[in-house]
This record gives structure tokens, C-alpha cells and sequence, in this order.
């Protein structure tokens, strides 16, 4: 009898467990990743480590951080652990099939080097978006090394560019089949290397992408910004979603401005 816990006792456990739930369902809410550090350890939001996890591998989920062989730290169970994210994503209902004919070379063979100063789209992406001075690979000051980058889509620190991969907010793909397929040589190569279209992200992410649009798939931080992004590109260039995808697309919106 004496080792039983009180009715209060119990009653404080249950509504603690409660609180955890609650607090991590909102924070994972706001569109936070789950980080996996170094020595393979899952640090979502609950725990006491995340903030100062620097270097880390972004997941989307727990369960998808935990499937890569990760593991949760010793005083979190996975019980008190919520998944979510900030955006629920529109049923995909594209019907056509996707144009014929595409080939990355369609939009240039590489990154354009356009003013000739040996500094290509990419460079000149990575130098945009460094919070510090640059570094480069030789004198001419052509291929950036390092630097200090913020990514938009985890928000996590990068210094090396090797790391780094340049995402077409709206895929080279995904603009081939809605219309980009009529447009000239020129105007596709312009499209592959408009700075309002390039942002440097983990290179992990920018694959899990592909040529899928935000109706198929979305960042884990920094959503609506990238929604309303890739909406002014597809605006700017002309190109042609088909109904039920701008549906989605602005299903997402409307989900933005309840927020």
C-alpha cells in the first residue's frame, strides 16, 4: 500500500504527459525540424539539447529521423514526442501527363556565368546570401569555399559550400511541363539562373524535393514564405498550373493567412 502513488500523484503525472503533448504538438506547429546530430541522436523540439545542436542532419519528422538509424536522447521517450508540421499539405490531383522532350540542357548547359567576371550563378547565389565574407577556392576569386549561410529551409548554419546545393524554387522540371516547354533557348537559361529563383539549401533536402511543386511537397521551416515565393515566380514567368494545383497552391495560402 505504502509504495502505491496518491490519486494527486497520479493525477499531477497525467496532466504533466498532457502539457508535454500539448507543448510539443505546438512547437512542432510552427514548422521546426527535427536535428540529428552527429553522434545519431534525434533531437526534436522537447529536447533540452536542441538549440545547441549546430551541426546536425534536418528531418522532417521523429519517426523519419529514427528510421536513418537515429535514436532519441536518454531522458526523452518517444511517447512525449508530437509530429506535425506547420502547413497540411493539399490531396496532389495533377491529371495531365508531363511534357515530352525535357533535358536539363533545355536550360543551359551548367550554371550561366552571364557578365563573364568567372563568377557563375551559383558563386554569385552563394555570395548573395552569406552572412560573412566569402571565401574562394583561388586568386581569381571564382569557386566560393566557405562562408556563412542561414538555410532557408531548416534555418541551419552552414559554412562549407561543398554542403550546399542551389534549389530552383520552382524546379526546371516542373516549369518544363507547365509551359516552359514553349518558351525560347534564351528565356529558358534566363529562368535556370534568375537569382529571385536560386536559394542555397542542405543538399539532402533540395534531392528529397525534386521537381515536385509546394502541392507535393513543402520545406520544414520557412513554408508560407516559400509558397508565396514560388506563386510570384510562376506569375512572373507566365507559366500555367492546371486548376486543381492552383487550388492547392492557394489552399495553402489561405492556411498561411490563418496563421
Amino acid at each position: 500500500m505504502g509504495n502505491r502513488a496518491s490519486p494527486l500523484a497520479l493525477m499531477a503525472v497525467s496532466l504533466l504527459f498532457v502539457a508535454l503533448i500539448a507543448i510539443s504538438s505546438q512547437t512542432l506547429a510552427q514548422g521546426q525540424i527535427v536535428k540529428k546530430s552527429n553522434s545519431d541522436i534525434c533531437h526534436p523540439p522537447e529536447s533540452s539539447y536542441y538549440e545547441r545542436t549546430r551541426n546536425f542532419r534536418p528531418f522532417e519528422s521523429v519517426q523519419a529521423c529514427l528510421d536513418s538509424g537515429g535514436r532519441l536522447p536518454a531522458n526523452l521517450t518517444r511517447s512525449a514526442v508530437s509530429e506535425g508540421t506547420s502547413l497540411r499539405l493539399p490531396r496532389s490531383t495533377r491529371s495531365s501527363a508531363p511534357v515530352s522532350g525535357y533535358d536539363r540542357s533545355r536550360f543551359g548547359h551548367g550554371w550561366d556565368d552571364a557578365d563573364g567576371d568567372c563568377q557563375d550563378s551559383r558563386a554569385e547565389a552563394l555570395i548573395a546570401t552569406s552572412s560573412t565574407q566569402v571565401r574562394f577556392a583561388d586568386g581569381r576569386r571564382c569557386r566560393v569555399t566557405t562562408g556563412r549561410w542561414i538555410t532557408p529551409y531548416t534555418e541551419n548554419i552552414i559554412q562549407n559550400s561543398s554542403e550546399i546545393d542551389i534549389d530552383h524554387v520552382v524546379p526546371l522540371r516542373w516549369a518544363w511541363d507547365r509551359g516552359a516547354d514553349q518558351w525560347s533557348q534564351q528565356k529558358r537559361e534566363s529562368f535556370a539562373n534568375d537569382p529571385v529563383n536560386l536559394l542555397p539549401v542542405e543538399a539532402s533536402l533540395n534531392r528529397a524535393k525534386g521537381a515536385r511543386g509546394p502541392d507535393e511537397w513543402l520545406p520544414p521551416s520557412g513554408q508560407c514564405g516559400y509558397v508565396a515565393r514560388f506563386v510570384r515566380i510562376v506569375r512572373v514567368y507566365g507559366l500555367d498550373m492546371e486548376a486543381d494545383e492552383e487550388r492547392g497552391i492557394q489552399e495553402l495560402l489561405g492556411q498561411c493567412q490563418g496563421n
